[in-house]
């Protein structure tokens, strides 16, 4: 009898803990969304003007040119740079190897849709959201932006560009009913999870990006 009692206390014990687990990432995904919930928008129009949109890279193709993503995350920028609510576009991205060029491919893209390209800044080592926030504020020297990326990606982007000292608003474009409901599935996973990593990253480790290098202020 006291076995038997043992061994229940145990396997409650262990699924309260589990269930614990896997309630922390739930709260702090709502968390997130709640804080960043007045800061986002969908509609170019109804963004506060601010001197710069920072667009984080999403791929691109052996060719080079940008992933449909990515392409839209560009359009988004441009679409702000056209209504006046921004003046300069900072692309931030992966360039970490020689044939792998996101930033290049943005800013390409931007300057075929009519952005001057003196008014774009490129970030060769956003290696992440977080990577890229930080830069951001210490390397460019940007206190107010919008941020532009797919709704599923823009909480996170404006939460740890926010605790890292940006004054930052987002622009989400289009990603559920536009692409394939398995890529959404799998990349919706994966957002889940980096808000625990990009939690403990602007509230605990606060970890230096990969690279810094010296201050290159945006005027």
């Amino acid at each position: 009898m006291f076995l038997k009692f043992f061994l229940l206390k145990q396997r409650l014990i262990l699924s309260l803990f589990l269930l614990t687990i896997l309630l922390i990432p739930v709260a702090l995904n709502f968390y997130i969304r709640v804080a960043t919930s007045r800061y986002r928008y969908k509609n170019p129009e109804e963004i506060p003007a601010k001197p710069i949109a920072i667009v984080f890279g999403a791929g691109i193709w052996q060719d080079g040119t940008p992933t449909p993503m990515l392409a839209d995350r560009v359009q988004g920028a441009v679409n702000l740079y056209n209504i006046g609510s921004v003046k300069k576009i900072l692309m931030t991205g992966d360039n970490s190897a020689y044939d792998y060029n996101e930033v290049k491919a943005m800013q390409e893209y931007a300057i075929s849709r009519g952005v001057p390209i003196e008014n774009i800044t490129l970030d060769y080592a956003g290696f992440s959201t977080y990577e890229s926030c930080y830069r951001a504020k210490e390397i460019f020297g940007i206190n107010q932006a919008v941020l532009v990326t797919q709704n599923y990606h823009l909480p996170r982007a404006v939460y740890t560009c926010r605790q890292l000292g940006v004054d930052a608003v987002g622009l989400g474009t289009i990603d559920w009913g536009k692409f394939r409901n398995d890529s959404m599935r799998r990349y919706s996973t994966r957002e889940f999870l980096a808000v625990l990593k990009a939690f403990l990253e602007v509230h605990i480790t606060r970890p230096k990006p990969t690279f810094l290098g010296p201050f290159e202020g945006i005027s």
